[in-house]
């Protein structure tokens, strides 16, 4: 038997135009960032340049707040118009928006095969901008955004960490836009004009986007081989050599050749190992030429993806609380007092907008003032792990359902006091203020919980892949 050499390859996004050749354009330089071009294809250096950082980052995210404005408009206040002027029942029009945001974040994992195999995350973004929903570009946008900062360089690591928080922070922004404006003028001006407002804003989200073109990094990759089947052949082959004998002692004397960040639970999940055994007549599945099926990377890249699963899969609980927000939460709302003063009533979707809000004000909070506490608790430079964050978020995501079911039991108690019970569509007096705790609560639970996922997926796997598994952690919302 034998073990292939480790190799690596960083199948990302190729500059808009090459004027080197990659042999020039790889450098290892420590005046330049190996791998990273600008849009002319030359080299970017690692420090006093204009290109990358915070600047083309922030670029991006304006790009995603006209994206986000566009998506909340029309998702936040669906379920009134379904129920309103289509007069669907309430069940039906649930099942028909969960079906409709399934199907949105669903299409984006097309958006990242695309982004992470072919074209490229620049590409992805400006063409799947264009027709917008289609193809999905929030996940390549962040991954893209992300890729601005150099790991290499320690103010920039820095900032990376940091770039997660404020991300989040300008969707938010565009979400309470969207929630306080486009919900009043659909509820008491006109539907129609309540959805032309999101096109448009998607439109100068292109613009911005396109703007920032001459500022931005790209990485460059000399090969070109597809990674998400290149980490399917790992699966096959461990699956062909099966009967074989386990050849983990000769691979533990090569594996230090292996250059990925996460190293822990290298010695976890054995049996994928055999995929390193060489077999002949493995062309079908595209063995290299010398008979080899898999290389150590990409073995060790196959056992970092297999090891997400769990954890994806447990947080899906977070999913269904999420799901809950614009649907459940929002019809409850629509049947309680609204009035804040005599003729001004907020509509039942706006109540959103104190989630938004009360994430643009926890995440300078959490950035600003909980990292830099906990980082001298802890010893890290995130200030807990994103595990741990993670877990926060679910928990205080459970804690807002749980003061949910008690409201809904208040509400309901008012409703058959009144005899209104049977009149599902009847205002009940009862204040909307009972809502706004678990309205609060859900919007710090996110801070922890949706970043520390986003951050998560970002860091923990391979770069080639990184936007597609940005979108596995969207698919949790």
């Amino acid at each position: 038997m034998a073990v292939s050499p480790a190799k690596r390859g960083n199948d990302e996004d190729e500059p808009l135009m090459k004027t080197t050749s990659s042999n020039h354009l790889i450098s290892t330089s420590s005046d330049t960032i190996e791998g990273i071009v600008d849009y002319r294809g030359e080299q970017v250096l690692s420090y006093g340049s204009n290109i990358g950082g915070w600047r083309s980052a922030l670029l991006i995210i304006g790009a995603e707040f006209g994206e986000t404005v566009a998506y909340y408009g029309i998702s936040s206040n669906l379920i009134r118009y379904l129920t309103g002027p289509l007069g669907m029942s309430t069940v039906t029009a649930v099942a028909n928006i969960n079906a409709w945001c399934g199907m949105v974040w669903m299409l984006p994992l097309l958006g990242a095969f695309v982004a992470d195999s072919y074209l490229g995350r620049y590409r992805t973004i400006f063409y799947s901008s264009v027709i917008c929903v289609l193809a999905g570009f929030k996940p390549c946008a962040e991954a893209f955004s992300a890729d601005q900062f150099d790991e290499r360089n320690p103010e920039e690591r820095s900032s990376k960490s940091s770039f997660f928080n404020w991300w989040y922070f300008g969707l938010c922004v565009g979400s309470s836009i969207s929630h306080l404006v486009l919900t009043y003028i659909q509820d008491n001006i006109s539907w129609v004009l309540g959805f032309a407002i999101p096109c448009i804003c998607m439109l100068l989200g292109l613009l911005v986007f396109i703007h920032g073109k001459k500022t931005y990094r790209f990485s460059i990759d000399e090969d070109k081989e597809n990674p998400i089947l290149r980490i399917f052949r790992v699966y096959v082959a461990s699956a062909r050599n099966w009967r074989a004998t386990s050849i983990a002692t000769e691979v533990e004397g090569r594996k230090i050749s292996y250059n990925h960040q996460l190293r822990v639970g290298a010695h976890q999940l054995k049996f994928l190992e055999k995929a390193l055994i060489e077999l002949p007549n493995l062309d079908e599945l595209g063995s290299n030429q010398h008979g080899i099926s898999c290389t150590i990377d990409q073995v060790e890249d196959a056992k970092v993806i297999l090891r997400l699963v769990p954890i994806w899969i447990v947080c899906l609980v977070y999913a269904i609380v999420y799901a809950q927000c614009s649907t459940f939460f929002t019809k409850q709302a629509s049947t309680m007092n609204r009035t804040i003063r005599q003729g001004i009533q907020i509509p039942p979707a706006s109540l959103l907008n104190v989630i938004s809000l009360s994430i643009i004000i926890f995440i300078p909070i959490y950035d600003r003032n909980f990292v830099p506490l906990s980082r001298v608790l802890t010893q890290k430079e995130s200030g807990i792990t994103m595990l741990h964050r993670i877990g926060c978020g679910i928990f205080l995501s459970t804690m807002a359902m749980v003061l949910a079911a008690l409201v809904e039991k208040k509400r309901l108690q008012t409703a058959l006091d009144f005899g209104l019970i049977d009149k599902p569509n009847e205002i009940i007096l009862i204040s909307f203020w009972w809502l706004v705790p678990q309205y609060i609560l859900f919007g710090i639970a996110e801070v922890f919980a949706m970043v520390g996922l986003q951050e998560f997926f970002y860091d923990q796997v391979p770069d080639d892949l990184r936007s597609a598994f940005k979108v596995l952690g969207s698919l949790i919302t």
